[in-house]
């Protein structure tokens, strides 16, 4: 794999912490990020964002030999974090990196010269309406293409599923570009051949410089990674 080029992922359903072991991981970061893990009130919560700052320091520190208490992580204004620093060096001239989570998994991606965006979902099933009602929340964000691709799909679990592979790429791009849905992700328009050799249209163009990955996880879990 090309140097600074990192794709982690984390199953945080396989750690237990005790109190103590928690505590002992978070004090591992610096001040600042530990109130951002302890508002959560749920334990899987906490985990997850956890992981999520953790992987992302030692990611950093591995590809670039940053110490740990010389990493700088900021976010901008929409939420994509970044590396403040001067360290990057000509080897990784744009050096970014990416991480999602939700339900089981954390993944991280980086890269030292391509925008990197990577989103993980949990296909979920609704509980308190069905199938078609909950995706119609989120009809205003999908092209007409989509949406009957979507709504054609076939039965509700695969009707389901096909939504969250087009929302789990949808994120992965935006998050790339480092704007989140203020982008306007109904203008952002997947085309694919049975869920590969994925491309993209935004307002119609095709944007024909970026690619996509789309992989299966256990438990109705998909990452998407461009």
């Amino acid at each position: 794999m090309e140097k600074g080029v990192k794709r982690w992922l984390v199953d945080t359903s396989k750690w237990n912490p005790t109190p103590h072991d928690f505590s002992s991981a978070l004090s591992v970061l610096p001040q600042h990020e530990r109130s951002s893990i302890t508002r959560f009130l749920r334990m899987e919560d906490r985990k997850q964002a956890l992981v999520s700052r953790l992987l992302q320091y030692a990611l950093i520190h591995e590809v670039l030999g940053i110490p740990y208490n010389e990493i700088v992580i900021k976010r901008t204004f929409e939420g994509k974090p970044y590396l403040e620093c001067s360290k990057v060096g000509v080897e990784f001239p744009n050096f970014n990196f990416n991480v999602s989570h939700h339900g089981d998994y954390v993944a991280i991606a980086s890269e030292p010269l391509c925008l990197v965006g990577v989103d993980v979902v949990c296909c979920i099933k609704p509980k308190k309406e069905s199938v078609t009602e909950f995706i119609e929340n989120f009809s205003s964000y999908f092209s007409s293409l989509e949406w009957d691709n979507i709504i054609n799909t076939g039965t509700y679990d695969e009707i389901l599923v096909d939504f969250y592979r087009y929302w789990c790429l949808k994120e992965a791009f935006v998050k790339a570009v480092g704007s989140g849905l203020a982008y306007g992700v109904d203008k952002v328009e997947f085309h694919h051949t049975n869920w590969t050799n994925i491309s993209v249209k935004v307002d119609g163009e095709p944007l024909t410089e970026w690619r996509f990955w789309l992989f299966k996880l256990p438990e109705r879990h998909w990452v998407a990674k461009l």
